[in-house]
């Protein structure tokens, strides 16, 4: 099984298929408009424009488990990407990462690159996972790695085949 043979449902209604994503690059995060992270919203949109013509893309997956730091409905969550970020990159419906309504695609993401001490757990917003091109999962970052530290990981991802 891979990161990808799952399905999400979008900000704006509607389900995708993520195996629409193989033979790319994906960095998937967890967000949250609230977030002393939420600017890493710049800088998520900085790498998917500065990658998306090479195979790359950016999915985010609002969540509001940590300090309901994202409370609002799916078009106030778009509109606020939108207006504050300049977000481009496809956004997914609010999501939980933890606890008994965790969505599938997270429990497979947790169990491939555990965190610290080999926690699963998710422990905060913008907690980042990049996959490689076959769906497999390559790293998971924390949520203070920003995503410009993340490039020679994506240009690395990129030119393998």
């Amino acid at each position: 099984m891979s990161a990808l043979d799952f399905t999400a449902e979008r900000l704006q209604g509607g389900t995708t298929d993520l195996k629409q994503y193989l033979g790319k690059v994906v960095l998937i995060v967890n967000t949250a408009s609230n977030c002393g992270f939420t600017p890493q919203y710049h800088g998520l949109e900085d790498i998917y424009e500065q990658f998306k013509d090479k195979g790359f893309e950016v999915l985010g997956f609002p969540c509001n488990q940590f300090g309901h730091q994202e409370p609002g409905t799916s078009e106030e969550i778009g509109s606020f990407c939108e207006k504050n970020y300049g977000v481009s990159f496809p956004l997914f419906a609010k999501i939980d990462v933890n606890g008994e309504n965790t969505h599938p695609l997270y429990q497979h993401l947790k169990s491939k690159a555990p965190g610290l001490l080999g926690s699963e757990a998710i422990k905060w917003n913008f907690t980042k996972f990049l996959i490689k091109k076959d769906g497999s999962v390559y790293k998971r970052y924390a949520p203070q790695t920003t995503p410009k530290e993340l490039v020679s990981d994506i240009e690395k991802l990129l030119a393998s085949s």
